[in-house]
């Protein structure tokens, strides 16, 4: 894959391990919204806990992105879920494990109202390879 962060001072710096844009060309993959089941027991793992939600969502589109032979590198936006924007730093610290500031993809990050099976935070993301 090849991709390009793209910045401007005519628009906000990022408050996080995001960019403000990224161009990329390659073969687009688009995961679904990942939440906090952990597929060994099939359950929602850190009831409560948006860390460890965070944690469990990263590392599963970590295994989807495997299997479609990509990574965390060629990941080149994503959209955050919170159920709670005061959740925002906990996740977003975690979040940051993943992505090198420089290199990270260009996200939006939203409250909703509601996420399936009452979870605090759902993922999802596009790769290009």
């Amino acid at each position: 894959m090849a991709h390009t962060v793209i910045r401007t001072s005519s628009a906000p710096t990022p408050v996080g391990p995001y960019n403000q844009a990224i161009a990329a060309t390659g073969q687009m993959i688009f995961l679904a919204g990942q939440i906090a089941i952990d597929p060994a027991i099939g359950e929602i793992v850190g009831e409560g806990d948006v860390a460890r939600q965070t944690e469990q969502v990263m590392q599963n589109l970590k295994a989807v992105l495997a299997a479609a032979n990509a990574t965390f590198a060629d990941v080149v936006k994503t959209s955050v879920f919170l159920a709670d924007m005061n959740d925002f730093a906990a996740m977003n610290a975690v979040y940051a494990n993943y992505f090198n500031e420089e290199t990270a993809p260009a996200r939006a990050c939203v409250e909703v109202s509601r996420l399936p099976k009452d979870v605090l935070v759902e993922i999802e993301c596009i790769a290009v390879i």
